[in-house]
């Protein structure tokens, strides 16, 4: 098999793993080595700088053949697919022939298990220290760590990587038994672990000495499945804020359950991916991230699931109407990011602006305001928009249709030209 072939089936094999991402990196340009990347180099294998590039990645595994058998993953030892393995010198010189064509910018490194987590980590350190020291490629890496690998290997993984991430798979430690027997709790969060007293050890590092080699400088960060098991939305938030506090992980990525193998323990195969749950997940790993939201404030054993009608923060504030309405001339900064339609940039400019003068209604949406949702919670000067009525049963109304555009819509059926309706 030829490595065109190989690049085929295992960039194929890769694209169920959402973990993929560029931002963090921070790798200025160094005489006598090709490549950088820059921390404004956000998004996944597709993306855009600050500056307006378009930042690509190559999404690749190093194997698609396993030892492991898990239930839901199309690369399990069961399942019969073609199988292949990359030497490190192939990908190696496949990734800087694709760099120097400037079709990426970085590497993406996952793997199946290949004879062990240990021999498959050994296959992907070779390939880049091949890359960083025989080709003084200076670009930025992600690199998976399998769980079961020995801290050693770990260790030289995350000083060849930017990135290092460990997919924690499912949810709960029920789910894993059920559909990844060979896999456990313990050994996901062994290296999560280890990776993140790694970080703090590096910190003070450099702090003494400049020149430290750096481990994982953008940080750890892990993918869970939605959809596989019948865990509530609530446990999957306890578990994402856990590993937020406990392990300091740069991004939870949360990956809609894919039905690509037959198995009676999974969802049918007709039935279609929870691409909503996965965005509800999404928005509230925000809150939790970016607003001051604890998980349990979000959902409770009242509320285990998100409302899919609408968003997490909207669904919070209907369930505090105590909160509301918010007057945005005195309230903190805190208290401004509750407000449905505010974000961190809005807030910041309502507190920037309010210092000249007294805001009015009519001004806000300047500022950056989505007021179709934050009409409803808050007062400027006292008053709320002009003419905007409703009441606390119509306001879950009002919101569900502001959203509607993410609900999903009913079938459209294409008519020839000579069907016609209503006849």
């Amino acid at each position: 098999m030829d490595v065109l072939e190989k690049l085929t089936i295992l960039t194929d094999a890769a694209k169920y793993d959402a973990a993929c991402t560029s931002s963090g990196g921070d790798r200025t340009a160094k005489r006598g080595y090709i490549g950088n990347t820059s921390a404004s180099m956000a998004g996944c294998c597709h993306s855009f700088s600050a500056d307006g590039r378009c930042v690509t990645l190559l999404k690749v595994l190093m194997t698609n053949c396993c030892v492991y058998d898990c239930k839901y993953c199309v690369n399990r030892r069961s399942n019969d697919v073609r199988r292949t393995t990359f030497t490190p010198e192939e990908l190696a010189e496949l990734t800087i022939g694709f760099y120097r064509r400037n079709y990426i910018e970085g590497l993406f490194l996952s793997s199946g298990v290949l004879r062990s987590p240990d021999y498959t980590t050994e296959l992907m350190i070779r390939t880049l220290r091949l890359l960083r020291e025989t080709y003084r490629f200076n670009g930025y890496v992600h690199a998976k760590a399998i769980p079961g690998t020995a801290p050693e290997l770990v260790e030289q993984l995350g000083l060849l990587a930017d990135r290092l991430s460990v997919n924690i798979e499912l949810p709960s430690e029920q789910g894993l038994r059920t559909l990844a027997p060979d896999k456990s709790k313990g050994a996901i969060l062994a290296p999560m672990g280890q990776i993140r007293s790694r970080q703090l050890e590096n910190r003070e590092e450099l702090v003494k000495y400049r020149h430290a080699p750096r481990f994982a400088p953008a940080g750890q960060s892990t993918q869970l499945i939605v959809g596989a098991t019948a865990d509530t939305d609530l446990h999957i938030l306890r578990l994402t804020q856990g590993l937020y506090d406990r392990y300091q992980l740069k991004r939870v990525f949360y990956s809609a359950y894919v039905p690509v193998v037959e198995h009676a323990l999974l969802p049918a195969k007709d039935v279609k991916p929870p691409l909503l749950r996965e965005h509800r997940l999404y928005q509230a790993d925000w809150l939790l991230r970016f607003y001051g939201f604890r998980a349990e404030e979000l959902l409770d054993r009242a509320h285990p699931d998100f409302d899919p009608r609408v968003d997490p923060k909207c669904s919070w504030a209907l369930r505090h109407p105590e909160f509301f309405p918010v007057e945005v001339n005195t309230a903190d900064y805190e208290t401004l990011l509750r407000v449905p339609g505010v974000g961190v940039t809005s807030a910041q400019r309502i507190l920037n602006a309010r210092r000249v003068g007294r805001l009015r209604p009519e001004q806000l949406r300047r500022l950056g305001v989505v007021m179709k949702r934050a009409q409803y919670f808050l007062t400027a000067s006292g008053r709320m928009a002009e003419g905007l009525r409703f009441s606390q049963d119509s306001l879950l109304r009002q919101l569900i249709a502001v959203e509607q555009p993410l609900l999903p819509q009913p079938e459209m059926v294409q008519l020839s030209l000579f069907d016609h309706v209503g006849a």
